[in-house]
């Protein structure tokens, strides 16, 4: 984590550029609904886009929204394990949605609907989560299964990317590591955690005191998308400390040039 703060910090801005597209991603996902079976089979392709962002600052360059077309520039094998990678994933997150879907009774659409917003939203006293086992067993369901998820998606893009694995191989390997580091992992998935529960106990209070939600929106959103390109940045020694030796070789094949990742 701290890591992917100095990386950040060596290029702001560029970083911050890098989220745009993303951030325009889920705001046309979220208007038309039906691109959601384009955006995610590209979800594993943003984390490896972030990871070349990275490596690249740490050589020295300066990270373009080229970062997200570097994938694609790949020898055929490897493009077409990546969209092997993100086949796998998009189906496998739709099912865990269909799952979800099928163990809601409903209570969670009314929750997401009627989120209080101000003086109105407290009078209407909308259900809680503790009102309904149902609706709390489906996000307990659906956190647990995305998190199992990420285990073998969490290396597989840079593996196929950097070190020419197959899909499976990569699937497979990303698995083996995240388990060997399990409790760095968990002290690494625990450390962001308390960051997104910070933020939103630093939302309520600002919400409570200035009772402004459009002003909260203005004052969290910014402090939302830094924490997540943060986020973003310090994936790339997440893959580093499991397989980069120390020249700098990814599990024993050399890792590509600057100026076959950025301009």
């Amino acid at each position: 984590m701290r890591q992917g703060f100095k990386a950040f910090a060596r290029h702001p801005v560029a970083f911050c550029g890098l989220f745009i597209p993303v951030l325009a991603g889920m705001v046309l996902v979220n208007i038309l609904p039906m691109l959601v079976l384009l955006a995610l089979p590209l979800v594993p392709l943003v984390s490896l886009g972030f990871m070349i962002a990275t490596r690249t600052v740490l050589e020295g360059g300066t990270p373009t929204w080229s970062v997200f077309a570097a994938p694609w520039r790949a020898a055929r094998p490897r493009v077409i394990a990546l969209v092997q990678l993100g086949m796998i994933y998009a189906s496998a997150l739709l099912l865990i949605m269909l799952l979800g879907e099928l163990i809601d009774d409903g209570t969670s659409e009314v929750l997401i609907q009627s989120a209080p917003s101000g003086a109105a939203g407290a009078a209407s006293a909308p259900p809680t989560l503790a009102a309904s086992p149902s609706a709390l067993f489906e996000l307990l369901l659906r956190l647990t299964l995305t998190g199992l998820l990420a285990v073998p998606f969490w290396h597989a893009p840079a593996l196929v990317y950097w070190d020419g694995h197959g899909c499976a191989k990569a699937l497979f390997s990303s698995t083996i590591a995240c388990w060997r580091n399990r409790g760095a992992f968990a002290v690494h998935s625990l450390i962001w955690l308390a960051w997104i529960m910070g933020l939103g106990m630093l939302g309520g209070l600002l919400l409570s005191v200035l009772g402004q939600p459009q002003l909260l929106l203005s004052i969290t959103l910014p402090i939302s998308a830094v924490v997540a390109v943060v986020y973003y940045a310090s994936l790339y020694f997440t893959f580093a400390d499991c397989f980069v030796a120390s020249d700098g070789d990814a599990a024993g094949g050399a890792l590509p040039p600057p100026s076959e990742i950025a301009p």
